[in-house]
């Protein structure tokens, strides 16, 4: 009987075997006059992992024996084809992901160098992955070669990058780029000076016509305050005119001129007829005075002004 970890997983039985799982099988065979029996495992698992022991049912006699699994996983290098500068150091790193146990990760360097040194930890987050960091100084072009050895694993696993490298020259000018013309340059350098001069201009026209337009805004509204105001002040005063009137300084009445003229003593024109006095005539009394204007005529003038019309209109 075949048993892993305390569990009877397949019987042999002279006839036939006796299969419990399908994942076990056994084929037996002499040799040498020794009865042989193997127990084939199938589609392996890490739970398959523990002893495994093989005894007879007849008998007190069994064999054991410890059974490990291993788990063979990937191994890459982030690049296929890398290019490094001559005689500057330079790392490459390999990495091991999914190996039970984890594998032992050596190099190979198939290039001319001056140093080189390497060494492997295990990923932190990861206990079934390692990480391999070669760090060299190369001289030429050549291969690298990352290899992963495992007890039990016949043909170790390998994976090979190509590393191209270039003269110091010419790795200062491929990391900094091709270099623009001396013209280009000049170009560049008066293009963003009048591009910064015409955005200084646009910035001050900006504000001036934002400060012109506050300024003729402010303006306006003080001129309407100012025409309300006077609009007001006219109303009142013109409702005050028809109320109480106005005096017309440039009307004159005929009539105090009229009176002021026939006032006045009325000045007399004598002709100059001569006087005749009468003498021997006497004159008795004063019942019989007679006045001068009988035997004198008198010529008068009276001044009047013309008559004068002003016409008042209010409105």
């Amino acid at each position: 009987m075949w048993a892993l970890n305390s569990t009877v997983v397949l019987s042999i039985t002279p006839k036939e075997p006796i299969i419990t799982n399908d994942r076990f099988t056994s084929e037996s065979y002499e040799e040498g006059g020794n009865f042989i029996s193997e127990m084939i495992i199938h589609d392996v698992q890490l739970s398959d992992a523990g002893q495994i022991k093989c005894s007879l049912q007849n008998s007190d006699r069994e064999g054991s024996a410890f059974l490990s699994v291993q788990v063979v996983g990937k191994l890459s290098i982030p690049s296929n084809s890398l290019v490094v500068t001559e005689d500057e150091p330079c790392n490459v790193t390999c990495h091991a992901v999914g190996w039970t146990p984890l594998p032992a990760l050596s190099w190979e360097i198939g290039v001319p160098v001056s140093h080189s040194s390497c060494y492997s930890v295990p990923e932190p987050d990861d206990l079934q992955s390692a990480v391999s960091v070669l760090t060299l100084t190369p001289q030429g072009n050549g291969t690298l070669t990352c290899v992963a050895a495992m007890k039990g694993l016949q043909v170790p696993e390998s994976v090979t990058v190509n590393l191209t490298v270039l003269p110091s020259h010419l790795g200062d000018l491929d990391e900094s780029g091709p270099s623009l013309p001396t013209w280009a340059i000049v170009l560049l350098a008066v293009s963003f000076s009048l591009l910064l001069i015409l955005i200084i201009v646009l910035i001050i026209i900006f504000c001036c016509c934002c400060v012109s337009g506050r300024e003729k805004k402010e303006s306006d509204y003080q001129t309407e305050i100012r025409k309300s105001a006077n609009v007001k002040t006219n109303k009142e005063t013109f409702e005050t005119k028809l109320k109480s009137g106005n005096e017309n300084c440039g009307y004159s009445s005929d009539e105090p001129k009229t009176t002021k003229a026939a006032s006045l003593p009325p000045k007399s024109y004598e002709s100059s007829v001569p006087e005749q006095r009468s003498s021997g005539h006497a004159h008795q009394g004063p019942d019989h005075h007679q006045p001068a204007s009988s035997s004198r005529p008198h010529v008068t003038f009276y001044m009047a002004s013309p008559k004068k019309v002003r016409n008042v209109t209010l409105v």
